[in-house]
């Protein structure tokens, strides 16, 4: 008689981007940490130090200590960044995108002036429509190095239809400012 032969067993697949702590909803419909929501591609980073202090009514203690609870919580888990530092693979991959839709003529070059440098912005004006595509890009996880202090360089692979493309960046750190000095596709 022959050996019986095991059935395959089923098991589940880890998802392949978990969420940032700062993408779970909250019960009230907003982030958490007090960050706005964001949909699709054309959201940049949000940068928590530029938005406005919340005012927190004085007569009210509870409302006080419960504000000063989730800054506090924000801080210890450490999602509030500081000026200067490297930026991390959410913030790259945005920028990637962002770079991506103006290339293929989604998105209008003025939406990305600030996170490149003159000269660098004027090579995306003068390039124009770079990437021809039928769908929007969308980028996948970006790939960075860091050959030296201050210097980034990443690439992400831009899926636009049925011919991929790649993107490169090299940004660069301007006093507390990560701009795009160069960039590159093909």
């Amino acid at each position: 008689m022959p050996k019986p032969i095991p059935l395959p067993r089923i098991m589940s697949v880890p998802p392949a981007d978990p969420p940032y702590d700062d993408e779970r909803a909250a019960a009230d419909g907003a982030a958490e940490g007090g960050m706005p929501m964001t949909y699709g591609s054309l959201a940049l980073a949000h940068v928590p130090e530029a938005a406005a202090p919340a005012r927190v009514p004085e007569t009210i203690p509870q409302a006080r200590s419960a504000a000063l609870r989730v800054r506090e919580a924000v801080r210890a888990r450490g999602t509030v960044r500081t000026r200067g530092a490297r930026p991390d693979e959410r913030h790259l991959r945005c920028l990637g995108q962002a770079m991506a839709e103006v290339l293929a003529g989604r998105r209008p070059a003025e939406t990305v002036q600030d996170r490149l440098s003159e000269r660098a912005y004027r090579e995306l004006v003068r390039a124009g429509k770079m990437i021809h595509a039928e769908r929007p890009p969308l980028v996948g996880p970006p790939h960075a190095q860091w050959p030296r202090d201050g210097v980034a360089e990443m690439c992400v692979l831009v899926h636009c239809g049925t011919r991929s493309r790649v993107l490169a960046l090299r940004l660069e750190r301007f006093g507390v400012q990560w701009l795009v000095t160069e960039f590159e596709t093909a």
